[in-house]
């Protein structure tokens, strides 16, 4: 899935020039402004912020305990600012906005986890 063809003026720079599920190395592959960022399905998965995702994270204190094998089946398109992700173990409510995608990717790494992943149940 590739959004090269949208106008250069009015995209926006979280949002990816391209979009890859790469189902045999579970893995989500992107790329911002030329930089390629590969997302296992795993942490994707552990990443979660729907409702339920952070009651269990606030009631656990910690990560979302996740399979080893969870695989990301599919991925929809949410307008222009995100995307829903579809899981093997039945999960689908979790919508990931391009920004936090970019945070997950990017973000400093503490514990072996970004910030990102943890700021739901430790920060707010």
């Amino acid at each position: 899935m590739s959004f090269d063809d949208t106008p250069t003026a009015s995209r926006s720079s979280a949002w990816p020039s391209d979009i890859s599920l790469n189902r045999q190395a579970r893995t989500l592959e992107l790329t911002w402004d030329g930089s390629p960022v590969v997302l296992s399905h795993k942490v994707l998965r552990r990443a979660c912020r729907c409702s339920v995702c952070e009651s269990t994270r606030r009631r656990i204190n910690d990560v979302l305990p996740v399979d080893d094998d969870v695989a990301l089946l599919k991925i929809e398109l949410l307008g222009a600012s995100a995307l829903q992700l579809f899981f093997s173990d039945g999960h689908e409510r979790g919508i990931y906005p391009w920004i936090y995608l970019r945070q997950i990717a990017f973000g400093a790494s503490v514990h072996g986890f970004t910030e990102a992943l943890m700021k739901g149940w430790r920060d707010e």
